[in-house]
């Protein structure tokens, strides 16, 4: 799919403008109208930041989403919270998110909202940008729930979620939105040690009804809580399965790798788009014009202008709002500059 040359894009999430966070944690203070009000000016912020940066691509910074991936469980019929087995204390690490149990069929009879979102970003965001929604795939989205006698392993729980994603992006798709990301940061996570061939299947079955109707691209990171990886940050072990996924786009974490296996992404630029992770969401060094036009030319001896994008390693929901702000600002600068010499 031919494309403007050096993309500008981002993952989905921005961070919350730290007044959202207090009306999040206080939402018994305020009426529906207040937190409408609060979500509506929280996606302004996120559109404002993403547009000045000058953003080929933006979204709605997920700024209705206390987490990328436990918020739809809200959405999601059978589901109870179980903080038994969560530490509270200690280090942050993934197993402090929390977990929930299966009590019922597991259902979302009104969607998982990300329409809504996406209706709301189509209202506030100014034309020029490509407004793009982000949603997990199903086996990511099972990652926090316990397996009970009728969702027996993760495996059954993923597949009773595959259909209720897959109408969800049936119906961005009905309500126009021509970029979506799948999320299946799991599956990068675990590739070393899962049958990616299955993963592949799981992914192709999600997005099947969607494939050509829109720009489809997926997102595969390494986990990013607090900011600390979780997976086995490798890409070998997706390879030469993962190239099978049916996918305009992939986008592959980079930076807070220093770039480590950067020539495996020539295997997928030769059967899809490639968005490289420029900016690591992870670190508070800022990120110079000058290392993001490096670190570009660096991709293009791999990927062709035409077929790369740059972004974020992952989404910046952990990366405080200043810090967010300045790279976004520098990588699309940097970006910029190198398409300028091409």
């Amino acid at each position: 799919m031919s494309k403007l040359p050096i993309r500008t894009t981002v993952i989905g999430s921005y961070p919350f403008p730290g007044w959202l966070e207090f009306v999040s944690q206080n939402l018994d203070k305020f009426g529906a109208a207040d937190i409408d009000e609060a979500i509506e000016d929280a996606v302004i912020a996120a559109i404002h930041d993403q547009t000045t940066a000058g953003l080929d691509v933006i979204t709605d910074g997920e700024q209705t989403r206390l987490d990328f991936n436990l918020s739809f469980y809200g959405f999601i019929s059978g589901i109870e919270n179980n903080t038994s087995d969560t530490r509270k204390f200690g280090p942050a690490a993934h197993d402090q998110r929390g977990k929930n149990n299966i009590i019922g069929d597991l259902i979302a009879p009104s969607g998982l909202g990300v329409v809504k979102e996406f209706e709301r970003l189509k209202k506030l965001a100014p034309k020029g940008p490509t407004l793009k929604a982000s949603i997990p795939g199903p086996y990511t989205l099972s990652g926090r729930l316990i397996p009970n006698a009728t969702y027996k392993d993760r495996y059954e729980i993923t597949e009773a979620l595959l259909p209720i994603v897959r109408d969800e992006l049936e119906a961005l798709v009905a309500a126009g939105c021509t970029e979506i990301t799948v999320d299946e940061p799991s599956m990068s996570c675990y590739a070393y040690k899962a049958d990616t061939k299955r993963f592949v299947d799981i992914f192709n079955r999600t997005v099947s009804t969607i494939k050509g109707k829109c720009n489809l691209s997926t997102h595969l990171c390494f986990g990013n809580f607090k900011g600390r990886p979780v997976g086995y940050r490798s890409i070998k072990p997706m390879l030469p399965d993962f190239l099978d996924m049916d996918v305009d786009e992939i986008h592959v974490e980079m930076a807070n790798r220093e770039f480590s296996e950067i020539e495996l992404l020539a295997p997928f630029a030769e059967k899809m788009n490639v968005a490289v992770g420029i900016v690591d969401v992870k670190n508070y060094y800022i990120e110079t014009v000058d290392d993001v036009v490096e670190r570009i030319n660096r991709c293009l001896k791999y990927v062709p202008a035409e077929k790369l994008s740059v972004a974020p390693d992952c989404g910046l929901s952990q990366t405080a709002r200043w810090a967010s702000r300045q790279k976004l600002i520098n990588m699309v600068a940097g970006a910029k500059k190198v398409r300028e010499s091409l």
